[in-house]
């Protein structure tokens, strides 16, 4: 089915070669890290953690979101996911993708990744999330591969693969739960230190992968011949919607245990985020920005008829990525290292080579799924007689 992503029109081949520009500009500025080092970065000794992983923990969840799509049609035969299952599982390859990159980035160092191989250590979250990560990517690969097959030769995709796919809906929750264990296993952080850190992160990617899907989806009706179908849409705002509100919910408990509670080190990060402190406040336009667009999007989602219309469902889609894209691909990451132990702020902010690193690294993912939705477009389209 390779073959299918070596046809297509001049608008297809301008977007990938658009593409492949980010994505080389993006890896000289990374052998110009790579040669200099992490010192380029706007990381330091207090903020060891920036862009690079606040991106990581931002498309773990967008990869985990492929469930939503799966774990109905699969599990629960409602057949009109049928249709846009393969864009969710395509989507979760995409994201684990950009994932892996954004980890050998932040490393600095690429054969530092070969110790978590060489020196596994059981005892170490990174490397549980290693493992689920590289599985998920499997099982995402070799399912939505064989499922877009058997549905080229007009047969039913064999009996194996339906043993993976029920593999594969718990290990999708698996990974966004390990990957909040990262944050939430530090006791000197008290921004992470919460019980529902990890029921926050599968509420966000529940929010914002279904969101992103949903406007893949409208650009797919309007490149290609294969419509994604409006009742499948709509479901998925109905998710999307679920998921937004108890997103805003447990964050509105994190802020009432901090402050009712007066603890000065579950404070400080909040205050810092949203008011400042000590006379920093980098974040605070960017975090009231997430605040603004993560409010719209649950008012409009709460109205059936808003919800209901596709123009107005796209942009609550596109606030609610906007919101979930600060607050946990940026504000949660960098809010968890300020203030540090000592009650000191040094703050943090993404320098030029991070940027056009972190752009070859989105260039690359979106390439990626460039082809393999041009691969899933093609055969659905056929199989459907629309060619």
């Amino acid at each position: 089915m390779l073959e299918k992503a070596l046809k297509g029109s001049q608008a297809y081949w301008g977007w990938l070669l658009v593409l492949v520009i980010i994505i080389g500009a993006g890896f000289v500025t990374y052998l110009y890290q790579f040669s200099e080092g992490l010192k380029i970065t706007g990381m330091s000794r207090d903020v060891s953690w920036g862009f690079y992983i606040g991106q990581l923990t931002y498309f773990v969840g967008v990869a985990a979101s492929g469930v939503m799509v799966v774990l109905p049609y699969y599990l629960h035969d409602f057949k009109a996911f049928g249709r846009i299952t393969i864009l969710g599982e395509f989507l979760a390859v995409a994201s684990i993708v950009m994932c892996g990159l954004f980890v050998m980035v932040d490393l600095g160092n690429i054969p530092r990744m070969l110790n978590i191989v060489l020196y596994p250590n059981p005892t170490s979250i990174l490397f549980w999330d290693m493992i689920v990560l590289n599985m998920y990517l499997l099982l995402n690969i070799v399912i939505g591969w064989n499922v877009l097959s058997a549905e080229r030769k007009g047969m039913h995709y064999p009996k194996w693969v339906k043993t993976l796919i029920y593999i594969s809906i718990p290990w999708a929750f698996s990974i966004h739960t390990v990957t909040a264990f990262l944050y939430a296993g530090l006791p000197g952080r008290h921004y992470w230190l919460t019980a529902i850190m990890a029921a926050r992160f599968l509420s966000s990617a529940f929010a914002s992968g279904p969101a992103i899907l949903i406007l893949i989806c409208m650009i797919v009706r309007k490149v290609s011949k294969f419509d994604p179908g409006e009742v499948q849409i709509r479901t998925l705002g109905g998710i999307v919607t679920y998921a937004m509100i108890l997103n805003v919910f447990f964050f509105l408990l994190e802020i009432f245990t901090a402050f009712y509670s007066q603890i000065p080190g579950h404070m400080h990060p909040i205050v810092y985020l949203f008011a400042g402190l000590d006379g920093y406040d980098k974040l605070v336009p960017w975090m009231w920005t997430a605040a603004f667009f993560g409010i719209a999007s649950v008012v409009m989602l709460i109205i059936p008829a808003v919800r209901r219309n596709l123009k107005t469902l796209t942009i609550a889609c596109i606030c609610i990525v906007i919101a979930t894209w600060i607050d946990k691909g940026f504000g949660l990451v960098i809010g968890g290292f300020i203030p540090n132990p000592f009650e000191r702020v040094f703050e943090y902010w993404p320098t030029t080579p991070e940027i056009v690193i972190s752009m070859g690294v989105w260039a690359t993912g979106f390439f990626v799924l460039t082809v393999l939705y041009k691969i899933a477009v093609t055969v659905k389209t056929e199989a459907a007689g629309l060619e």
